[in-house]
Parts: structure tokens; sequence; C-alpha cells
């Protein structure tokens, strides 16, 4: 059962029947791993979200370090393929661009660059070879090379992973359709701070734009390729 379905309503569930909503797109045969923003910024603590919130407001908690812990081995799938891992990683050079700001009460210098907050967590951290993108926006694309690494990489498919999934995720993958790449959410690879969020975002993304695939199902893919 899809991870919305429990918010679908009978009408929902027919309007996506009738429309025929959610025909998978299919995938390429030269993907790039894609992890949004794994920062401890965003992870926080491994805890329930509200018990770590004083010390990490943006954090996720322990359902970002499940996903997390989901990530290692189809990082270690595309290594043995010797296919493309892009991070991505959201900082600020200045307290005046922070962009998110405005939208949260918080204090703009933990996500400036130096910050612990902003370092990838450990668990997962880039290796010689991997792409680090950074980022001041929610889309890995927008104000970034990320496009320019894709065309000389010669990929053609991202599985995209990491947080939020309402937020940087949802904003990437509808980017990465945008200029034509083919594209797959990993549904226990990412994490929100809202449940609501996280459902919807995943519904949409699957109903309009990508496949939305398993951590399993991703590691066939990348083993078939």
């Amino acid at each position: 059962m899809p991870i919305w379905d429990d918010i679908l309503t009978p009408a929902d569930q027919e309007v996506i029947r009738r429309g025929g909503y959610g025909k998978p797109r299919g995938l390429g045969d030269r993907p790039a791993l894609v992890i949004v923003d794994p920062q401890y910024n965003y992870a926080g603590a491994d805890k329930p979200i509200l018990e770590q919130m004083a010390d990490w407001p943006s954090g996720v908690g322990e359902s970002a370090w499940r996903a997390i812990e989901r990530i290692q081995p189809l990082i270690n799938a595309f290594r043995e393929k010797k296919r493309p891992i892009i991070y991505t990683r959201q900082v600020q050079k200045s307290i005046a661009f922070d962009g998110f700001a405005a939208k949260a009460t918080r204090s703009s210098s933990e996500y400036l660059e130096g910050a612990k907050g902003t370092r990838i967590v450990e668990e997962i951290a880039p290796q010689e070879g991997d792409v680090v993108i950074e980022k001041s926006y929610a889309s890995a694309f927008y104000g970034t090379p990320l496009m320019s690494v894709l065309i000389k990489l010669k990929v053609d498919t991202l599985l995209v992973t990491g947080g939020t999934t309402g937020g940087c995720v949802r904003a990437t993958c509808v980017d990465a359709i945008s200029r034509n790449f083919d594209v797959a959410v990993v549904e226990d690879c990412v994490y929100d701070r809202i449940s609501a969020s996280h459902k919807v975002a995943l519904l949409d993304l699957w109903m309009k734009y990508c496949d939305v695939i398993s951590r399993d199902e991703a590691i066939d893919y990348v083993a078939r390729l």
C-alpha cells in the first residue's frame, strides 16, 4: 500500500484512477544518485523529533537517521557500478542571503559556512570522486553548476534521496523533470519534519512528475545496469 494511501478520500482515489495518474515514466541506463542536504542541521539528532528540536530546530530526528541508514547500501551499489554520487549541501555564505530565514524563527548563524550543522553527516560522508554541490535555495539546480556536471557525466537518470521530501527533494525532482531527466524518488530514503508534507509530496511527485520506488527496487535497478 502506498505511504500516502491513508490520506486519500474515496473521491481522491477515483480521480487518480479515472485520470490515469501515476503511470511509470521509466528510468534510463546512465543514472546518478543524488543525496539532498544530508547535513546535521536537517538530520538533527537520532531521537524523536520533538526531543531534539531544542538543539536542532530544523532537524527531522530519528526518521531522518533511519533513512540515512537505508541510503548507505544504495551508495555502495552505485560505487560498485562506478556510477556518479552527487551530494547537495545547503549553506549560506552570508546571513543577508538566507532565503529560508524569513519563514522560520531561527539563528541564521547556524546555517553559515563553517557551522557544524552545515556538514554532511559522517555516516554517509562523500568520498574522493563524489560531487558536492553547494546551494542556497530549495532546488539543487537553482544557481548551481549541477546541470553542467550532469551533462559532463552523461547522466540521463537521477535517483533522489535525502531531505526534506516536501522541500528541497520535491523542488529538485520537479526541476530535473523540467530538464528532461528521468527521475525516481527513493521513498524510504527521503524524510521530512511533517508526516503530511512527506506523504503529500510523494503523492504529488508520483502522480505528475516522476517514479517513486523503494530502496530495494533502486538497488535492483542499479545491479541490472
